[in-house]
């Protein structure tokens, strides 16, 4: 049996515009760059402060129904614990809330959610926010725990990935408390205390 040439020249064409097709090529390049994304945000251990806990069957648990979302909103806090200085930092239960010299900060809501998330930011934007550690590259500081040092270190394409693979996840609707400076700032500035 012989090959029909107009079988194999149809057969050729397609297999050219697979090949060629700069749509497929970056669509493949975009799947490659989330993966390395989502591998470089579980090796980071970003869901573990950004992704609030519940209690499971075994205890503690990530809420995945809310990955990435930051402290959950409706989750109010009493007054933190007083801190000396052996034990000079501390969590809430659900991993989202920390208190220190800082002050008292919030996991932020890492989801392309565009009113309470980073759904606004570019890569641009967060490339910068992480190099500067500050918000948007310019305003007020990334507080602690977020490690921004080490992820400044991070080449840019890997910076790059993770901003592909947060934009990915699923929008969470999460207006995250702001952040609170130490009370001693407060008053000297005249703001409030935390409560």
């Amino acid at each position: 049996m012989h090959p029909n040439p107009k079988q194999t020249i149809l057969a050729a064409t397609v297999i050219a515009a697979a090949l060629f097709n700069p749509a497929a090529f970056a669509e493949g390049r975009d799947a490659a760059q989330i993966k390395r994304g989502a591998w470089l945000v579980a090796f980071g251990g970003c869901a573990d402060c950004h992704t609030p806990f519940k209690m499971g069957a075994n205890g503690p648990e990530k809420d995945m129904t809310r990955g990435l979302s930051g402290h959950p909103e409706a989750l109010r806090l009493p007054a933190p614990p007083k801190l000396e200085t052996e034990w000079n930092w501390a969590g809430s239960a659900s991993m989202t809330a920390f208190i220190g010299p800082w002050g008292v900060s919030y996991s932020a809501n890492l989801t392309p959610d565009r009113e309470t998330g980073i759904g606004q930011w570019s890569q641009h934007d967060f490339v910068e926010a992480m190099r500067t550690g500050k918000h948007l590259g310019v305003a007020r500081p990334i507080m602690p725990p977020m490690p921004w040092q080490a992820l400044s270190r991070l080449p840019e394409k890997d910076l790059k990935a993770i901003y592909a693979y947060l934009m990915a996840q699923p929008a969470v609707r999460n207006k995250v408390p702001e952040y609170a400076p130490p009370a001693s700032t407060s008053a000297r500035a005249g703001g409030k205390t935390p409560s």
